[in-house]
């Protein structure tokens, strides 16, 4: 995968506990396009690479935005983000990555959980610049927690975000149920946000019969998987015919790194979709939010950083 330079230009307090940066080319030169709902991959330091969606309008050349929540659970990405980088240090990033895109749609609904707000801000920006139909609903915990606000407040689709706040009346709390209440075949749902959000909403789009292919979402981080029961199996290279236990309380990714044997990782969660690999033999234990239900259904392919194996031994494609 290509990877820029780039130099962070400007850090900007959006919220509490919420930056922005804007990133641009030491070269000068236009960054690479991207489409709503990309994501890049930053390379904080050494063997830290966190992923972010990018924020700003995709008609725009010159510079790519993101926001980072400063994480009290993070595992160091966030408060590196808030407590080490500058303006004017210089980042590697990946080029745009998309497994978040705008579909064509009659109608779109944009619902934003938290930090979620990136990735569904860019796609407002890039309805409005096409005048699609659509409506933004934006769940925060209080207005001192909600980024972006000036902005929105100064675009031109202004009237089409609605804030809704934890901290505030129950008049003006999300009320999904009632929104969504029947089915619309020319509008399509995207949400991001934490994982108890988005559950929420694709649970109740689900219970109002919404096809799931009119509902997209994307996770910022993995959800707790229940490993009481793991057990170990074996992963065989169909490379080298190298065959390697993998205990329980380990990941395939760790073992076969301390054998020599490397595959690109990044977020380490099963989210960003790194380090797929293909499955030649076996039934993985996919336990990912990046692959869709056909996806695992097919059991050709699985995540090593964090999913496992229903059977006693995996042939991995490497």
């Amino acid at each position: 995968m290509s990877q820029l330079q780039v130099k962070v230009i400007s850090k900007t307090a959006e919220a509490e506990d919420i930056a922005s940066f804007e990133l641009a080319g030491i070269d000068g030169k236009p960054m690479p396009p991207f489409s709503a709902g990309s994501h890049i991959d930053v390379h904080i330091r050494d063997g830290l690479i966190r992923q972010y969606s990018l924020c700003n309008p995709p008609h725009e050349s010159h510079r790519y935005q993101i926001g980072v929540l400063r994480d009290a659970k993070s595992r160091g990405g966030s408060v590196a983000m808030h407590g080490d980088i500058k303006v004017g240090d210089v980042l590697t990033i990946s080029e745009p990555r998309n497994h978040f895109p705008l579909t064509q749609a009659k109608r779109t609904l944009l619902l934003a959980g938290g930090i979620g707000v990136t990735p569904i801000l860019c796609m407002a920006e890039r309805l409005a610049a096409t005048a699609a139909d659509f409506a933004m609903h934006y769940c925060a915990r209080s207005p001192e927690r909600t980024a972006f606000r000036d902005r929105i407040a100064t675009s031109d689709f202004a009237d089409r975000v609605v804030y809704h706040y934890d901290s505030g009346a129950d008049e003006q709390k999300l009320k999904l149920a009632e929104m969504i209440a029947t089915p619309d075949t020319d509008t399509h749902i995207y949400v991001c946000g934490p994982g108890g959000f988005i559950d929420h909403v694709v649970n109740t789009a689900k219970d109002k019969g919404w096809p799931s292919a009119q509902v997209h979402l994307e996770y910022f981080g993995a959800v707790p998987v229940e490993t009481d029961g793991d057990a170990p199996f074996d992963v065989k290279i169909a490379s080298s015919g190298q065959v390697f236990t993998i205990p329980a309380g380990e990941t395939v990714i760790k073992i076969l790194a301390d054998n020599g044997v490397d595959i690109p990782v990044s977020c380490e969660q099963g989210v960003c979709g790194t380090c797929l690999t293909r499955v030649l033999d076996g039934v993985p234990d996919h336990r990912d939010l990046y692959l869709t239900d056909e996806e695992r259904a097919a059991n050709d392919q699985f995540t090593p950083c964090c999913s496992r194996a229903k059977s006693t031994l995996l042939v991995l494609d490497v």
